[in-house]
């Protein structure tokens, strides 16, 4: 992170400073998408962002990491002592742990509620036990402790005009969340799970067999689509929400909006091949999105 960006937002301190840039790093390595986006918002706002989005990662990486050493239990009771401590810190106001502490001070400028943490752990813990979601109403749970809170928590570092802007966010948290599902189909049977809604499959005439045999039937592209037409409506219904939002903070989100929503696009031109193809939009549309964007925060 530039010096430039640390000093905009206020950020001297240089163990503080030195914690914002691990944060930016793990948004760099692992958020490619979400890292782009956040290089359009004003460079005071940037490193807030960054230490949202490593917090996310960072303990997302961890549990990921225990996978291979520890059992289900293990993880289980690790995870509750973590966030235990997590927000034992966040009531204390200092953290040791480097992306921790980032994550700290940026809750306090920013007075983000800590509710929306809670949530984002729950949904951690989910992940430990279920490996498959029978219906929509059962994936949202999961869903808004995942993806809709990371939204919420944007929402006021974004600087909205209306508290109607918490609405719109978490749709469109959902519907990023829901493209990813969709495009990572295959990856994700490759780790035991399955992020689709089973009851929805089985409407299309999906199993469990059809979908380890890995062959893209017509009733597969039928259930698909099915999906990819919920996170196109979720995608329309959160456009709104974006004219609440500051203007120099519009660009970075409509920009997010356009990139990881073409996703699902993707997903189509592949002829719903979810298994030997990943789904990516191209780098001409990224600096396209991205170019047009630049020159909106400019205008801005």
């Amino acid at each position: 992170m530039s010096t430039s960006e640390l000093r905009a937002a206020g950020i001297t301190d240089p163990v503080l400073q030195e914690s914002y840039q691990l944060c930016k790093k793990l948004n760099a390595q692992h958020g490619k998408t979400y890292y782009l986006a956040t290089l359009l918002l004003p460079k005071h706002k940037r490193p807030y962002v960054h230490a949202l989005y490593g917090f996310a990662r960072y303990a997302d990486e961890i549990v990921d990491n225990l996978a291979s050493t520890l059992t289900q239990q293990e993880k289980a009771e690790w995870l509750d002592t973590w966030s235990a401590q997590f927000f034992s810190e966040v009531e204390s106001g200092y953290s040791s742990d480097p992306v921790t502490r980032a994550t700290i001070d940026t809750i306090q400028r920013w007075n983000i509620p800590i509710e929306h943490f809670h949530a984002f752990i729950h949904s951690m813990k989910m992940d430990l036990t279920v490996t498959r979601y029978e219906t929509y109403e059962d994936l949202y749970e999961y869903v808004y402790g995942s993806a809709a809170v990371i939204g919420l928590q944007m929402v006021p570092i974004l600087e909205p005009s209306d508290d109607g802007a918490y609405d719109y966010a978490q749709k469109l948290g959902i519907a990023f969340q829901l493209a990813n599902f969709i495009r990572d189909v295959g990856e994700d049977l490759e780790r035991g799970r399955v992020y689709l809604p089973m009851a929805e499959l089985r409407n299309f005439g999906v199993d469990e067999p059809m979908l380890e045999a890995r062959v893209v039937t017509p009733e597969l592209k039928s259930a698909l689509a099915f999906q990819i037409a919920r996170v196109k409506r979720l995608e329309q219904e959160s456009k709104p929400g974006i004219t609440l939002l500051h203007p120099t903070s519009r660009p970075c989100i409509e920009a997010a909006r356009i990139l990881y929503c073409a996703i699902v696009d993707e997903v189509s031109r592949n002829n719903f091949d979810v298994f030997t193809k990943r789904a990516k939009v191209s780098t001409f549309k990224r600096l396209q999105v991205a170019s047009r964007a630049w020159i909106q925060l400019k205008r801005a």
